[in-house]
């Protein structure tokens, strides 16, 4: 590699539970150990976030930037630093081990004075891009547009009250997608940042809706008119930067799929924080997307429950990972998806070998909990008990109100002439609980 920004740091590899405890290095992940009959890489297909990781500069609404990344100084022609910048991602990806990257079009390619001059910078980016993917084996998990952080993009960009900018979003995405395409990526996602809104008293809900609907469904038809064989995908989030997103939760997005015949198109892209955000769990929104068959990838993080915003923290909790990896294994698995990280450095952390100790360490907690969703899986324990409780369900009575075969009439003759009195039946939680921390104690 070109880069030497981090020349302190070899290779990751695996060391080991018993390891220095300063030795940088995997204790529990593996990418050929085999784990369900797939190896554990396969299972969590990690990827490295670009906005973050290499172009976050350690700032927030109180203080400037605490982190000294040369590609980030002032004064500089702008495409030199951001081939300065690739080289020093490719770099982190090689060593960390990571098989994906994602990215979003500003990350990767400063914006231009006008539409074309961006574009034109973009194109320039993804083809040395695609020198570097080629030269160290990392793939594209998925790559997306930034339509929230230019000031165009103010009230939105497709459900923008102006034309206008709407027609400047489409234009963007659709470079975007097919930038995507050329680099074999796997996924093309879209988080609508700004499509919300801060105020009822200017805002016309069905109008909007209606904006997001058409622009949700141009995306659909030009991936199929380029033959873009990636899978489409929507990141929800509740409010923040708006006061209110449409793309609120996993339940809101399929909802708003079918009204807009969409669910065929898309599938879901969730966040641990945004999770949280929404006032659900992360299991809670992978086992939803996955009973409506439209989970797709994943960004691990976690937030703050101290702090009520988006704080993007690397995950740490083995047992909130090991019940959302529990739901994706039961769900069949991710396809085209991963796990990425979409999470950054706190801003007192300015080594750069702290970008390495936090991925790191994020990629152990998951592998511990691949591990230990395995085990819950394998020895039936929790599925035995779901299906017991609704058993009554496969057979009998319950098949036939399933089947349509049963009216509120005859339920109520039923009932009344049969003098049914149901009795309430343990749901089992504690102690299902207390076999989950009986795996995690292993």
């Amino acid at each position: 590699m070109s880069s030497s920004f981090f020349s302190d740091v070899d290779a990751i590899s695996f060391v080991g539970r018993d390891a220095d405890p300063d030795a940088l290095g995997f204790r529990v992940y593996e990418p050929d150990r085999m784990v369900l009959g797939k190896r554990m890489e396969d299972h969590l297909r990690f990827s490295a976030c670009y906005w973050h990781t290499f172009c976050w500069p350690g700032d927030d609404v109180f203080g400037d930037g605490t982190l000294d990344r040369p590609w980030q100084a002032s004064g500089g022609d702008p495409m030199a630093l951001a081939h300065m910048k690739l080289d020093v991602a490719f770099e982190f990806f090689s060593k960390l081990g990571v098989p994906f990257f994602c990215f979003h079009d500003r990350d990767i390619a400063p914006e231009g004075d006008n539409y074309r001059e961006s574009a034109a910078r973009l194109d320039e980016m993804i083809d040395a891009a695609a020198a570097k993917m080629e030269e160290t084996d990392v793939q594209l998990l998925w790559g997306t547009a930034n339509l929230f952080g230019h000031p165009r993009y103010a009230a939105g960009a497709a459900t923008n009250p102006d034309p206008y900018v709407f027609a400047y979003g489409a234009a963007q995405v659709k470079h975007v997608m097919e930038a995507t395409q050329r680099l074999g990526g796997a996924n093309y996602v879209l988080w609508g940042g700004r499509e919300g809104y801060e105020t009822l008293l200017n805002t016309d809900l069905r109008r909007e809706s209606d904006q997001l609907g058409r622009f949700l469904s141009l995306v659909a038809e030009h991936k199929h008119k380029i033959g873009f064989e990636g899978t489409l995908l929507i990141e929800p989030k509740p409010h923040e930067p708006t006061k209110h997103q449409y793309d609120s939760d996993v339940a809101a997005i399929y909802a708003f799929l079918q009204k807009y015949d969409l669910t065929d198109e898309y599938r879901i892209n969730i966040e641990v924080n945004h999770a949280t955000l929404a006032g659900k769990s992360f299991q809670h929104e992978i086992a939803t997307a996955v009973a409506h068959g439209i989970l797709g990838s994943l960004d691990a993080n976690r937030g703050d429950p101290q702090n009520g915003w988006d704080t993007d923290q690397f995950p740490n909790s083995v047992e909130e990972m090991t019940l959302a990896l529990y739901e994706v294994l039961r769900g069949g698995g991710l396809s085209t998806g991963g796990f990425n990280f979409d999470a950054r450095l706190r801003r007192q952390s300015v080594d750069p070998t702290d970008l390495f100790h936090a991925h790191v360490g994020a990629m152990d907690v998951l592998a511990e909990s691949l591990i230990n969703a395995a085990v819950l899986i394998e020895d039936s324990t929790l599925k035995g008990f779901v299906d017991d409780r609704y058993k009554g369900w496969t057979g009998g009575l319950g098949a036939e109100i399933a089947a349509g075969k049963q009216s509120l009439e005859s339920l109520h003759a039923l009932v009344t002439e049969g003098g049914i009195e149901p009795k309430p039946r343990s749901g089992g939680q504690e102690m299902l609980e207390n076999r989950v921390n009986a795996v995690l104690r292993r």
